[in-house]
Parts: C-alpha cells; sequence; structure tokens
C-alpha cells in the first residue's frame, strides 16, 4: 500500500444480478476494486457498464448479490439496513447528475437535513450548513429555493449537503451530466479542492475523459468486468 495509506475501500469478487421478471440480468461479474484512503478515482465506463451498480455498493447504496464489500474495513454485506444508514450518513457524502435536491426547502434547509438525522443540534447545524454553503460561493443564495437558481447552484447545494457530516468519502455520479462545460470545470474544481486540501476520499462516476482527467486514478469498467489496461488502473485494483 502506498505512503502505509489503508484501503478504505475494498470490493472483493462483486457480482450484481437483477431479476426483472423472467429474465436475469447481471450487471457486475466478479468485480474487485480497492481505494486508498484520500484517493481521487474515476470510475469510468459506457452506458450500461455497471459503472453505478459498482459506485452504489461502493456508497453502501446496495449490496451484491454475491462477493463482499467493505467500507472502512467492515463488510457492508453484513449490515442491517439502519447499520448501513448510519455508515451512509457518518462515512459517505452523495453528489448526483439531478442534483435530488428537495425542491420545496430552502438550500440551507437542504444542507441541514443530513445532520438532522445525525443528531446535530440545532444551531450547529444551521452555523455548519452557513458556512458550507458561503465557502461554496453560496452565501447570498441561503433562503433560495432550488428552483430559483442555476444548475451550478444547485450542484453546489448538493456539494455543501453532501459535506454536511464531515464524511471521509464523496461518491459522486456523473456530476457535471446536467452543466455546461465552465460550470461542470468549477464543480470538478470544487472536488480537486476538497481531495487537495481537506483529504476527502473522492470516487467520481463519468463517461467523460475531461472529467477523468481531474482524477489520479482510474477504474475502467466494460459489460460488468474490470478493464486493466493501464498502469494507472491496475495500481489502484485490490487483487487476490
Amino acid at each position: 500500500m502506498e505512503n502505509g495509506t489503508k484501503e478504505i475501500i475494498k470490493v472483493e469478487d462483486a457480482w450484481k444480478t437483477y431479476k426483472l421478471g423472467e429474465v436475469d440480468l447481471t450487471v457486475l461479474r466478479g468485480v474487485s476494486v480497492g481505494i486508498r484512503q484520500g484517493s481521487f478515482v474515476a470510475i469510468m465506463g459506457p452506458s450500461g457498464s455497471g459503472k453505478s451498480t459498482l459506485l452504489h455498493i461502493i456508497g453502501a447504496l446496495d449490496l451484491p448479490s454475491k462477493g463482499k464489500a467493505f467500507i472502512d474495513g467492515k463488510d457492508i454485506s453484513l449490515m442491517s439496513e439502519d447499520e448501513l444508514s448510519k455508515v451512509r450518513g457518518q462515512k459517505i457524502g452523495f453528489v448526483f447528475q439531478q442534483f435530488n435536491l428537495l425542491h420545496n426547502l430552502t438550500a440551507m434547509e437542504n444542507v441541514i437535513l443530513p445532520m438532522v438525522f445525525q443528531g446535530v443540534n440545532d444551531n450547529d447545524r444551521k452555523k455548519r450548513a452557513e458556512e458550507l454553503l458561503k465557502s461554496l460561493g453560496l452565501g447570498h443564495r441561503l433562503n433560495h429555493k432550488p428552483n430559483e437558481l442555476s444548475g451550478g447552484e444547485r450542484q453546489r447545494i448538493a456539494i455543501a449537503r453532501a459535506l454536511a457530516n464531515d464524511p471521509d468519502i464523496i461518491v459522486a455520479d456523473e456530476p457535471t451530466g446536467n452543466l455546461d462545460s465552465k460550470t461542470g470545470q468549477e464543480v470538478m474544481d470544487i472536488l480537486v479542492d476538497l481531495h487537495k486540501n481537506h483529504k476527502k476520499t473522492i470516487i467520481v462516476v463519468t463517461h467523460d475523459p475531461n472529467i477523468a482527467d481531474y482524477t489520479e486514478h482510474t477504474i475502467n469498467i466494460k459489460d460488468g468486468l474490470i478493464i486493466k489496461n493501464g498502469k494507472e488502473t491496475v495500481d489502484v485494483l485490490w487483487e487476490h
């Protein structure tokens, strides 16, 4: 392991099969990856390759049908839904292509919400939400609702929400997919800053090589299999 850094995420021989009526659809086919703490990793592949499914397993949003997945050394495939929810709330922040903001809540209220679920007191969560939004250039938008904001502003709110509970890991599924190139670059610059200056482990799913260029390592996936076609890819993989 590089510089003694631990693997914060490990997936061992993971298979994922969905039942669609009478048909079994296998999306992952024995994937094994390891991601070191403090890494900035892109998961790249064409549409339908299994990259979002792998991200959902890495983020404890889904479990493998076969195989194991570990976050910070703990096997999530053995956890109850309550335990998974606790891991997600404390250790992982999520950023999605569609922003997934609650449209009836203000920017502040959207960022406060994850802290409510973790039992943070009212004063602390308001202070934290305001600090996060101001740090992302949204101090003048605290009381605006998502439909009053641009796509870039909405994605910055989503990033602030992902950071609300100060998680070790940020997972981002096509975070620039609904943004123009300039705004997408601004969002990636924020993720780069979180990695370099705040030591976050960041995993980004993308089909765009320009987005992957921001990251340190690339995991290439196709038809549910890891494609090992370059040194960077092999370096980040955990293998038995």
